[in-house]
């Protein structure tokens, strides 16, 4: 009994050492440094545009009268200021388009790394577009920093997924979505007037871009790459065991490696997948579908119609109009804790409880918005439940829907096939980004405050669909995920862990033969499909 004691002390003892040098230094540098450079700048520059809006519209009817005589009208300084505010999501689509390639051809981390050279242009062209008198050099900035996000929201995840240890996986996945909090908060605190929310001084909010951007290039190009991708695209097994160690913290990653090359075994397949064979496989046309769902869910869940109110509903609630801003920074605030809340409750309470369950508070407080909106004229106190409302459903947006989608596409993919289901889940998610900032001020207009209906039927739609078909993917590899899905993909196991492509016809022996001996010697063997 003591023995058993003893040893049942000893597990407990491994597993906790186990379980603290699963964060090494390595990997908690190379997931900041990643994420500040990256999702904080997405994150940063959705909200950037609320502050100086004003000046920022006076400086292109100043450019107008000084270059046409006359001052331009209101229908077309409209369209300029939209053009400007949506015309980052179609860079955003540019970005996530051109992503595959890039990846495969300098590796995750270089594409981070060189993805800043769009973020310095962009910060330059809108920083000076004032002093240059252009606001097409702002708008044009607008699109490469758009191109600049499309990237990084696809390279980020897909750095980090193959980084991370499975335990520590999804919490690691999340550092995506709360930089993107903490950039939008970064956002509306430099925009205040006593910082840079000035006329003359909204210039240095776009130039404050090349921050994140120089300290990412500066820190990141000194830690390792993916270790997953210099063994199974690059066959350079020495790299990969030194990135492995410094990512992990130890000397003997054999067990790691091993797992690796399991399931190159299984997916008998090195060569990078195209979106068309992607779409025509049958053993991930349900993960597909769950990415294409929980990403057009992630846009169309009705945040931005959150944003769009929350001005209106402070000052209904007697707020000044001076104080408004102030008050707007509670809503950041409450981003950034929700979603680093989600972090750390990830991996004890998994994926789908989060994310479906995040839809459906969503669910439930847009219900009560727009009841408290439609009456609040009549019931004095009516405002603070509607504030409340507000706050409650960007928290319930952030411990999941916020970040999980991210976190899915990383875990639902074999190497091969992840940089074509990140494009994919990449348009998706900015068609989707366009689809609202164009549909949105027309639902506003015909319905109202009954617009919040039409996003809880939205959640409602997503959160069913995702209780009926999502697995749990909570320390789970690729291949346990894929066994998951087999079922409902109608394929048998041995189909799943073939999962080949047309033009194959090599034997399993051969490939395995070929693909070790490419292995150990470190060299890229073209030859291996």
């Amino acid at each position: 009994m003591e023995n058993k004691q003893q040893s049942n002390g000893m597990k407990k003892e491994n597993s906790a050492v186990k379980k603290k040098m699963n964060w090494s230094g390595s990997l908690i540098l190379a997931s900041l440094t990643g994420a500040f450079g990256s999702s904080f700048l997405y994150g940063y520059n959705l909200s950037v545009v609320n502050a100086p809006a004003v000046f920022i519209k006076k400086f292109y009817n100043e450019t107008w009268e000084r270059r046409y005589g006359f001052s331009v009208d209101e229908g077309t300084l409209t369209l300029l200021w939209s053009v400007t505010v949506s015309i980052f999501a179609i860079g955003g689509l540019v970005g996530a388009i051109i992503v595959t390639p890039i990846v495969k051809f300098f590796g995750r981390k270089c594409t981070l790394v060189l993805n800043n050279v769009f973020a310095v242009a962009a910060a330059l062209l809108m920083s000076l577009s004032l002093l240059a008198g252009s606001f097409e050099m702002l708008i044009l900035g607008r699109v490469i920093m758009g191109v600049d996000a499309g990237i990084s929201l696809s390279a980020l995840p897909m750095y980090l997924s193959e980084i991370s240890p499975k335990e520590i996986r999804g919490s690691l996945g999340q550092v995506t979505a709360i930089f993107i909090c903490i950039g939008v908060f970064t956002g509306q605190v430099l925009g205040l007037p006593e910082i840079f929310g000035q006329e003359s001084r909204w210039p240095f909010l776009f130039g404050a871009i090349i921050v994140p951007s120089l300290i990412q290039a500066v820190i990141l190009p000194f830690l390792p790459e993916s270790p997953r991708y210099l063994l199974l695209e690059k066959q350079n097994r020495s790299k990969a065991e030194k990135a492995f160690q410094r990512f992990l913290g130890k000397d003997d990653v054999s067990q790691e490696i091993e797992e690796v090359l399991a399931e190159s075994r299984v997916q008998r397949n090195t060569k990078l997948v195209s979106v068309v064979e992607l779409l025509r496989t049958r053993a991930v046309r349900w993960q597909i579908l769950t990415v294409i769902v929980t990403m057009g869910c992630y846009q169309l869940c009705g945040l931005n119609a959150i944003w769009y109110y929350t001005n209106n509903i402070f000052s209904e609630s007697g707020i000044d109009r001076e104080t408004i801003p102030y008050v707007t920074l509670s809503t950041g605030a409450v981003e950034t804790l929700a979603a680093v809340f989600s972090g750390l409750v990830i991996e004890r309470l998994g994926r789908r409880p989060l994310l479906i369950g995040g839809f459906g508070l969503m669910i439930v407080f847009f219900a009560v918005l727009t009841v408290s909106l439609t009456l609040q004229s009549t019931v004095h106190w009516l405002p603070y439940l509607s504030i409340f409302c507000i706050l409650a459903i960007i928290a319930s947006f952030c411990i999941g829907p916020g970040g999980i989608p991210f976190v899915l596409t990383g875990e639902f993919f074999q190497q091969s096939q992840r940089p074509a289901a990140f494009m994919i889940a990449g348009t998706v998610n900015w068609l989707s980004n366009f689809a609202v900032g164009l549909l949105f001020p027309f639902i506003q207009a015909g319905l109202q405050t009954y617009c919040f209906l039409v996003f809880a039927g939205i959640c409602f739609a997503g959160a069913t669909y995702l209780f009926f078909v999502l697995p749990e993917t909570k320390n789970k590899t690729f291949h346990e995920i894929s066994q998951a899905f087999a079922k409902r993909n109608k394929v048998t196991l041995e189909m799943q862990e073939m999962n080949h492509f047309p033009g194959e016809e090599k034997s399993r022996e051969e490939q395995e033969s070929n693909f070790t001996s490419s292995v150990d010697n470190g060299e890229t063997k073209k030859g291996i499909v």
